[in-house]
């Protein structure tokens, strides 16, 4: 099915690696023209290198989500390079770094033990990242009156995840974030969604977690148990090329998870 991405300029965030990769590289193939963003600019270039490869455009671009004044020069960059910016894909995010270490041991830390000092990382990246390229982009959006925002959620924001607290707290941020704008824009023909995704291992990132310590967790997730397996990027990729496409003209203000049947939200 032709998704109609061909020359569609999009910008994904945290697209170096993982999901975000999988991401820019389902949109290049769909025909889209892709910046590729990270924090690493090594990270952008390999990725903007495989798209290449394949005979399609895309740029990198360096810029810190937490920092206003990187994420407006970004698009700007984008649009002096492309024209314009059809989709935004807000990609980045991180998990609490009170929990990093512990996660791999399959246990994170309770509110009562965190500090403020713990929070702000994971808010300033998660919801303020947001915040900060939407904002970047959005006029540009309006003023050509068309536009795609995909915004990268997680079901700890949908139902909430014990010793996850502030993560979850940014990721239903970005949920009420998300209708408020999709109301706000509609007009404009832009189109505001989220994608929520469950647990989704890779080697070599923080989510990387030992092989018995995943089949523990099967139980948690319905098709887990019917495929062997739990989520990959390329599902998170999917359901993002269809929200960025024309195929989705008609959503707004909604969220889909992605998430092997982890949470089964009304």
């Amino acid at each position: 099915m032709d998704l109609l991405l061909k020359d569609k300029v999009v910008l994904v965030t945290g697209a170096g690696r993982h999901i975000g990769r999988e991401i820019a590289l389902t949109l290049s193939q769909e025909g889209a023209k892709v910046v590729v963003n990270d924090y690493f600019a090594d990270r952008a270039k390999a990725v903007v290198d495989e798209i290449t490869a394949m005979g399609r455009e895309a740029i990198g671009i360096q810029a810190d989500v937490r920092k206003e004044s990187e994420v407006t020069a970004m698009a700007q960059k984008a649009v002096d390079q492309f024209g314009r910016v059809d989709i935004l894909v807000n990609n980045a995010g991180v998990l609490p770094e009170a929990v990093l270490s512990e996660m791999i041991e399959g246990l994170g830390a309770t509110f009562a033990s965190t500090e403020k000092k713990h929070w702000d990382g994971t808010i300033d990246v998660n919801l303020f990242g947001v915040l900060n390229c939407t904002r970047a982009v959005i006029n540009y959006m309006i003023q050509q009156k068309y536009g795609k925002i995909v915004n990268i959620i997680s079901d700890a924001g949908r139902v909430g995840e014990p010793r996850l607290t502030t993560y979850s707290a940014a990721k239903a941020g970005i949920v009420g974030f998300s209708k408020a704008l999709a109301k706000e824009v509609a007009r404009y023909r832009v189109n505001v969604n989220c994608v929520s995704v469950g647990a989704t291992p890779q080697k070599g990132t923080i989510t990387e977690i030992a092989d018995e310590k995943l089949k523990d967790w099967f139980r948690m997730y319905p098709l887990a148990r019917g495929w062997d397996r739990l989520g990959v990027p390329s599902d998170i990729a999917n359901a993002v090329a269809f929200f960025a496409s024309d195929m989705s003209t008609w959503v707004t203000g909604q969220v889909l998870s992605v998430n092997g049947g982890y949470s089964m939200v009304d």
